[in-house]
């Protein structure tokens, strides 16, 4: 006797949740094994999606090297996944004092890096300063501060860790970027350059060391968002429908620390090349910016001008 045409897609419907289901009990159960006893290093451990992520990582049983800027943020961390922690399977972070704004400091910090274990399985580069500017009242001291933090910093770890990992033929490189390491938008010129330096030097950096078993991966997102709730506008929207409409997108709707931490834990489980983590419009605009750059062009230059006139009012 078969089965009622009505009942078909419901039983389908059933079958792919099933299926579903069972693939992520499956690749929960593998993250918890992939990351365990592994030596992890977190670039900037102290942000909302860094603590969040050293949370993801400490629970699944790696291996942490947590680093920072401030010491005092650090042992607050410390403290936080030591409370609750079961010893028998976490392993106790290690601190590092890591400024990649100050350079003269960072070549002993990334030695200290290296000898916490002696040797690094998974580095995350998620370290970055954000500038919101005209590019007139931005100084080239800014730009210089900027690519220090945004590339020269992150390229400098990586290659301190690189010997060890080629030596061991195994390692994986994490760069959590923006996703203006792919699409320049107005105001943020030595942001959007910075990311589009290091996202370039992790993609060939990828094609390089792919040989020696060391896996590179990038994450590409949309701007952190942390608040939980609307907060009110500071000023007021865009006059041009087009421009307003892409800006509401881009600046109200973001990407949690927590749904960022996430992601993160499953490319380093899967090692995934390249993720991006963003809504359809920026999906659109990246694919307008690849298709017709002149439309694309046009609609930043708009913005721009009905911001400038909004300022004048």
């Amino acid at each position: 006797m078969g089965v009622p045409d009505v009942l078909v897609l419901p039983l389908l419907v059933v079958l792919f949740a099933g299926v579903y289901y069972v693939y992520n009990e499956i690749m929960r159960f593998m993250s918890k094994s992939t990351v365990r006893n592994k030596v992890v290093v977190i670039t900037d451990a102290v942000s909302g999606m860094g603590s969040e992520c050293a949370r993801l990582f400490h629970a699944g049983g790696a291996r942490l090297v947590l680093c920072g800027p401030s010491w005092d943020k650090l042992e607050s961390l410390y403290d936080s996944l030591g409370s609750g922690s079961d010893p028998s399977n976490t392993f106790t972070p290690k601190l590092v004092l890591l400024d990649f704004s100050d350079t003269e400091s960072l070549s002993d910090s990334v030695a200290e890096i290296c000898e916490c274990y002696g040797c690094v399985d998974v580095l995350i580069c998620n370290s970055s300063m954000k500038v919101k500017a005209p590019v007139q009242d931005l100084s080239l001291e800014m730009d210089k501060t900027v690519m220090d933090v945004n590339y020269f910093g992150p390229i400098t770890l990586a290659k301190g860790v690189l010997p060890s990992m080629i030596t061991r033929r195994t390692g994986q490189f994490v760069l959590v970027n923006s996703i203006q390491g792919k699409l320049a938008l107005p105001f943020r010129t030595c942001y959007a350059a910075s990311k589009h330096a290091v996202q370039a030097f992790f993609d060939c950096l990828r094609a390089e060391v792919e040989e020696y078993g060391i896996s590179v991966s990038t994450i590409s997102h949309t701007f952190i968002n942390a608040t939980p709730t609307k907060a009110p506008p500071t000023k007021a929207p865009p006059t041009n429908p087009l421009w307003a409409y892409i800006s509401r997108w881009l600046n109200t709707h973001g990407v949690s620390p927590e749904r960022l931490a996430r992601e993160i834990v499953r490319t380093v489980n899967r090692q995934k090349r390249e993720v991006l983590l963003a809504h359809p419009v920026p999906w659109l605009a990246l694919l307008t910016r690849a298709l017709m750059p002149g439309c694309f062009f046009a609609v930043a230059s708009a913005g721009v001008r009905d911001g400038a006139a909004e300022h004048l009012k």
